[in-house]
């Protein structure tokens, strides 16, 4: 209750000094939000300075977007309001940044459609309508956990579906939209003939050789990487030789020259997935960007070394 001296303001008052309407100010009051000073003897509402702070509050807590709940949380926590005025704010900036990048997602796709040719318009709109936005990596990692060898420890899967997996852009070109759908699209497709095409390169080795294979592929990729940045030629070197110890490795045998003659002519009988890494360089690259190196660009420049250094020692 109220001091004798204090300052009290009807309902209609209290909402014309927050700048608020009478129907907010009784709802907040409703809900027990804000703290009555008095009533007249007629049962009508007085409100002191705090309701005002405490309207001012709550106003500015839901301009943020903040739900009720949430508001209610940080009024009544008084002791820990700053801890959880920052949980709130926080989750409603990991909100607020989901919705903008599904915004752009669809403006990019927008702009997809508006800017193609007329005739490619309804397939355009059919690939992009299997999209969610932003679009969900799910399909992708389906499709290589189905890749990878049977019973393969969930630490190097994971290792390499990070490689493998290209993250959706925050602020997409159109572009990377179509790259994007049309890898989901590949991924989410029947395979020929109803089974995954598993290289046998990989199945031979095992589940055990395989963590084996992917740790030292992982190593050989990162070391061909910048070969790659830089636009160089395939050569022999440290790249192609940590490539050749994954192999080595996992086949349990060591790396000479008669293994380097085996090993490509195993890797050039095997299918490959040059489209799909194309596509994962579009996603990964800003527009007018040197394309990103890839497992797959990565893959192709060692094996086309593995073979400038088998014809070298011929």
């Amino acid at each position: 209750m109220s001091t004798s001296h204090e300052l009290l303001w009807s309902i209609g008052e209290l909402a014309e000094r927050a700048g608020a309407t009478v129907k907010t100010v009784r709802f907040y009051s409703d809900q027990g939000l804000l703290p009555e000073a008095a009533r007249t003897a007629g049962g009508h509402r007085r409100y002191g300075r705090r309701a005002l702070e405490r309207l001012q509050l709550i106003r500015s807590l839901r301009s943020l977007d903040l739900p009720l709940p949430e508001v209610r949380r940080i009024l009544e926590d008084e002791e820990a309001a700053g801890r959880a005025l920052e949980g709130a704010l926080d989750s409603r900036l990991r909100e607020l940044g989901s919705e903008l990048k599904a915004l752009r997602w669809r403006e990019a796709a927008l702009q997809l459609v508006r800017d193609c040719p007329p005739a490619q318009r309804a397939g355009r709109l059919r690939l992009l309508g299997t999209l969610n936005t932003p679009p969900s990596t799910a399909p992708l990692a389906r499709f290589w956990r189905t890749w990878l060898p049977a019973r393969m420890p969930r630490p190097a899967t994971a290792a390499f579906l990070e490689a493998a997996v290209p993250p959706p852009p925050d602020e997409p070109h159109p572009s990377q939209v179509l790259a994007f759908a049309r890898l989901h699209a590949m991924t989410t497709a029947p395979c020929p003939g109803g089974r995954q095409p598993q290289p046998d390169v990989h199945r031979v080795a095992g589940a055990d050789g395989a963590v084996l294979l992917y740790a030292g592929l992982t190593e050989a990729f990162e070391l061909a990487a910048p070969h790659l940045r830089r636009a160089q030629d395939p050569q022999p070197g440290e790249a192609l030789d940590a490539y050749v110890a994954a192999y080595a490795s996992a086949y349990r045998s060591r790396d000479t020259p008669e293994f380097r003659r085996l090993l490509a002519a195993r890797l050039s009988a095997e299918a490959r997935l040059g489209r799909y890494w194309e596509l994962v360089a579009v996603v990964l690259t800003p527009p007018g960007g040197r394309p990103e190196p890839t497992p797959g660009s990565a893959d192709d420049w060692l094996r086309a070394a593995l073979q400038l250094d088998n014809a070298g020692a011929a």
